[in-house]
């Protein structure tokens, strides 16, 4: 794991701190651009197709029966279902708390407000083959369902048995997902965006996936609405001589197992703690299942930053705007203020980044990639849409004519200020 100092390497840091989520190449982008708009004018015929050539398997039908969801829960570790429903009820729990109504201001005659209203129907992309995400399922959807949306729809790839992971499918049912396609790649994203004979568009696509569903939500965007572009996962940790070594390893390798392309970083004040972690990190190494990914991530995109004081340290953590970012030091809320860009913030020993992606109650889905600048993690409001609300009458909008005409004539717009004249035009000829 590379060692860095700061200030003294401060040109190196800086070129990592630019570093800005994907770089999205043209080849790629054309490629799904492609099977975007090849779903697009086929429809189903394109889903099968895909779904064979990459996925390696024939379907019959895309939609996932009632049959196979009870099947599902005849598999699964019936210990897993307390857990998640533990889960689902943190979430769900949480994201109530986001809520608003629509409100009213009235002055004298006028009336103005805002109405907020949630989506119709989004899809949720979960990505699948070999792998189970269930906790994606549950991100995704308790939100969608507390804040009121009328249906929603799971994508997910199928395995080389045609089915999805029963734990999945069990997450699905219990967050009282509407419908499960057996789609993924850019080709579920198309489905989603345009619709095909089997599956309804929706107006909101949310859900993390691999670069080319990526690319898609990229592309899609504006026909429907997206949560993100999600780039690989981050862990930025923060501490002081407080913190104890072997957390701070176990919590970088829980980033680092993820993706060789995976981010994480400790940010010190203390040289004797990143030398203490360094050796935590090759020992922890030898006894994980995923050896080979975590080690390929902390010898590629692994750092460890060594600050001659907190603040110091404080300011390279917002200029990098870290997706998980873990504040480990002896008075962690004297700093906490200080804190501006970082998608989910765990504070202290216990509160390692894993509780966040499962159990705790926030959203996993983060800002990556340098976005948690000006981007928030997914919440209530990223399935609810406003509309503003005018009602003048008579005198209200008499008052304010004069005003409105002038700026509307300013700007060379006639028209406008015409429609504003047109309604005072009885009045001019009474006088």
């Amino acid at each position: 794991m590379k060692k860095l100092y700061y200030p003294e390497n401060r040109e190196e840091i800086k070129q990592i701190l630019k570093r800005r989520g994907f770089q999205l190449q043209d080849k790629r982008t054309q490629i799904v651009a492609d099977i975007l708009e090849d779903v697009k004018n086929k429809g189903d015929q394109a889903l099968y197709k895909y779904t064979e050539s990459f996925d390696k398997v024939k379907l019959d039908d895309l939609r996932v029966t009632e049959e196979e969801i009870e099947r599902a829960y005849r598999e699964i570790d019936k210990e897993f279902l307390g857990s998640l429903r533990k889960a689902i009820d943190n979430i769900t729990r949480f994201h109530r708390k986001q809520l608003r109504e629509s409100w009213f201001s009235y002055e004298q005659d006028n009336m103005t407000g805002q109405l907020i209203h949630p989506l119709a129907r989004i899809g949720a992309y979960v990505p699948g083959g070999k792998a189970a995400y269930p906790s994606s399922v549950v991100m995704t959807v308790v939100p969608a369902r507390v804040a009121g949306v009328e249906e929603v729809v799971v994508v997910s790839p199928p395995d080389r048995n045609g089915r999805l992971n029963p734990y999945t499918l069990v997450a699905a049912k219990e967050t009282g997902t509407d419908e499960v396609y057996k789609v993924g790649g850019a080709q579920a994203i198309a489905a989603l965006a345009f619709g095909t004979e089997s599956i309804d568009p929706v107006d909101k696509i949310v859900g993390p996936g691999n670069i080319y569903v990526t690319l898609a939500k990229k592309l899609v965007y504006g026909i429907v609405d997206i949560d993100m572009l999600a780039g690989p996962s981050e862990v930025l940790i923060l501490a002081d001589d407080s913190a104890r070594p072997d957390f701070i390893a176990a919590d970088l390798l829980s980033q680092a197992e993820h993706d060789p392309l995976a981010v994480s970083i400790l940010i010190t004040d203390r040289p004797e703690l990143a030398e203490e972690t360094q050796l935590a990190l090759e020992k922890q190494l030898k006894e994980l299942e995923r050896e080979e990914i975590a080690r390929e991530s902390i010898n590629s995109n692994g750092l460890i930053i060594i600050v001659e004081d907190m603040e110091r340290g404080i300011k390279l953590v917002n200029r990098f705007a870290p997706e998980h970012f873990e504040l480990v030091v002896r008075e962690p809320f004297k700093y906490l203020s200080k804190i501006r860009n970082a998608g989910a913030i765990f504070i202290g020993d216990y509160s390692s980044e894993p509780l966040g992606d499962y159990l705790a109650g926030p959203n996993h889905v983060l800002p990556t990639g340098g976005t948690a600048r000006f981007a928030s993690p997914l919440n209530i409001d990223d399935f609810l849409k406003k509309s503003s609300l005018i009602f003048y009458q008579r005198n209200g909008l008499e008052e304010v004519a004069r005003d409105i005409v002038r700026l509307a004539r300013l700007e060379g717009l006639d028209g406008h200020a015409r429609a504003i004249d047109i309604r005072f035009k009885d009045k001019e000829t009474k006088d």
